[in-house]
């Protein structure tokens, strides 16, 4: 895909949560906004998968650490080809496959369960390391926001990575510097970030985490790391491209109205 259709894509997923969330009634459309450009770009140039076989053996891993984000997960996922964008109309509903939080066991592409915050990177370390001892040249990305690095999990998980030299392990942070409570330099800044997971002996970048071609360059400079799992520092907007959510933390759970859902569409483009 080009940059330009990448960001339409990308601005597509954004309405796809908008009209889910709405039309169920309950939903986080906030922190999926800041992070639609790496949906896009992962699940539409970068990944190896395969929609039609999603337990193929070779194919790169996603785990979404931030589960609540999983609105934009299962948009990404439905516009791939793994099921019918009907289905996003059942989000959080009890006969729907989509539940509130990612579950590996109910949703076709989707690899791990998430929900408890600070899991993913844990889970992605056992996963890449699982990988490699099969002799799988797979990659394993985790999602993680930018509040939940405080928690103890994720800092046990770099260690560990670091010292069995996990490559195969890329962490992508969203970094909007918002948490459910408000912003994170205000309530426990674990700001630089980056700097930490330096210290962890991580390969470290930081980058616009709307700036396709910076995404690209990062991504693929992880990707050649053998030796030193990576950690990319995504500087995003919550409710990125939508006026009334863009750093507004009133969106972090919050259901649009009809009213807003037009707006949303008009603002988007799509």
């Amino acid at each position: 895909m080009t940059n330009d259709e990448l960001t339409r894509t990308a601005n597509r997923l954004r309405l796809d949560v908008v009209e889910t969330v709405h039309a169920c009634g309950d939903g986080h459309p906030g922190p999926c906004m800041s992070i639609a450009d790496i949906l896009a770009l992962l699940y539409f140039e970068i990944m190896r998968v395969r929609p039609a076989e999603p337990d193929w053996p070779d194919r790169d891993r996603l785990i979404l650490s931030k589960g609540h984000a999983a609105p934009i997960l299962y948009a990404a996922l439905a516009r791939k080809g793994y099921f019918p964008l009907e289905d996003l109309k059942g989000l959080r509903t009890l006969e729907s496959h989509l539940q509130g939080h990612p579950d590996m066991n109910k949703t076709p592409g989707v690899d791990s369960v998430s929900g408890s915050l600070g899991n993913g990177v844990a889970i992605g370390l056992g996963m890449a390391l699982g990988l490699r001892h099969q002799g799988r040249n797979s990659a394993v990305y985790v999602i993680i926001g930018d509040g939940e690095q405080q928690e103890g999990v994720i800092w046990e998980a770099a260690m560990a990575a670091a010292q069995h030299n996990a490559g195969n392990l890329i962490v992508l942070a969203d970094c909007n510097n918002h948490q459910s409570g408000g912003k994170v330099t205000e309530l426990s800044s674990l700001y630089p970030a980056w700097q930490k997971w330096d210290a962890f002996h991580w390969h470290t970048q930081r980058v616009d985490g709307h700036d396709l071609d910076a995404l690209r360059t990062a991504l693929a400079a992880a990707r050649a790391e053998t030796d030193r799992p990576s950690y990319i520092e995504c500087v995003t907007v919550k409710g990125k491209n939508i006026p009334y959510m863009e750093n507004n933390n009133a969106w972090h759970k919050r259901t649009p109205t009809a009213e807003e859902v037009e707006c949303a569409r008009q603002a988007l483009g799509v």
